[in-house]
């Protein structure tokens, strides 16, 4: 019953559902400023703080197009990204309300990036001041 990002091409909504949420859904601001990234994981959190139903159908079928050279698949990685980061501390006061596995998927999906960039970090910063093969640190990435 809880979905984090019920994503765009995927997504079918009830009408009384957006509804009740389209002025929240229009307005989204970023720091003070519109925002027109996420708005798939925005319009989902939205749904869970209302007290609302997201679910996972698996038999369900959609189409949609994707990236098919690396420099479009990078920036839809990173806009994801940016939407998983913010949209995380919306989510963060409903959380407990939701399963526990769930909760547990979206601090993973939080840490691990952040994991890995301070693993990389460390890694050039052991090449830099001690001119070693950063082995460890190679394992943990």
């Amino acid at each position: 019953g809880a979905v984090m990002c019920c994503c765009g091409p995927c997504a079918m909504y009830r009408r009384s559902a957006l509804v009740l949420l389209l002025d929240q859904y229009e307005t989204q601001l970023f720091r003070g400023k519109p925002s027109d990234f996420g708005e798939d994981r925005h319009l989902t959190i939205l749904m869970l703080k209302a007290g609302l139903r997201t679910e996972y159908v698996p038999d369900a079928i959609a189409a949609t197009v994707v990236p098919d050279r690396l420099a479009p698949y990078l920036r839809q990685q990173l806009r994801w990204a940016r939407s998983t980061f913010r949209d995380t501390f919306l989510a963060l006061r409903i959380l407990p309300s939701l399963d526990r596995y769930l909760t547990l998927d979206v601090v993973g999906q939080n840490l691990g990036p952040l994991l890995l960039a301070l693993s990389v970090l460390a890694g050039l910063a052991q090449i830099a001041l001690t001119a070693t093969v950063p082995w460890s640190t190679g394992l943990v990435i």
